[in-house]
């Protein structure tokens, strides 16, 4: 009896804080037909004809594509990838799709505002939407990690709307 109570308890516990938005309503345009250098890289500084190049990081080579930034924004409460952001994932796609054997994380953000589960789960929803993105523009599922830290790793720790915006994010890194 007890053990059913216990179950029924975090069955509620587990839907109430459940999120009402699904993963698969992010809105992404397939734009995989336009994978070329010319139609994709020439508002990009720091790429070579392929649209890739490295960031020199000491001793080695940190791999990214040069002159692109790594980091998108979202407004209050939502994921969907603001139609700035197509040239950098473009880039960063190129990049992906260049050297199979490269790996990228999608970290997703969010501000402190929220609960820690919804703001894991917002997160999360922002890294998909990223990871998403790319491989529609035809990097392989398996090269890209999706990870959320929710409201853990602020960029900023003030609490103004500047503060909040600059931490609605997600990060793209490489390994």
């Amino acid at each position: 009896m007890k053990k059913h109570l216990l179950l029924i308890a975090l069955v509620a516990f587990l839907a109430g804080c459940a999120s009402g938005v699904k993963l698969d309503d992010v809105p992404v345009d397939d734009r995989s037909g336009s994978g070329t250098a010319a139609s994709g890289s020439a508002g990009v500084a720091g790429l070579d004809a392929r649209g890739l190049s490295g960031i020199a990081n000491g001793g080695g080579v940190k791999a990214g594509p040069a002159g692109v930034e790594t980091t998108l924004y979202f407004d209050y409460d939502s994921y969907s990838i603001k139609p700035e952001f197509q040239s950098m994932l473009d880039a960063h796609a190129r990049f992906l799709r260049a050297d199979k054997n490269r790996k990228a994380a999608i970290e997703g953000h969010t501000d402190e505002r929220g609960g820690r589960e919804y703001n894991l789960a917002l997160g999360q929803k922002r890294s998909e939407a990223v990871r998403r993105a790319l491989t529609v523009l035809g990097v392989p599922d398996s090269q890209i990690e999706a990870v959320s830290y929710g409201k853990e790793k602020p960029a900023s720790t003030g609490t103004d709307e500047s503060s909040f915006a600059k931490n609605r994010r997600a990060e793209i890194s490489y390994r």
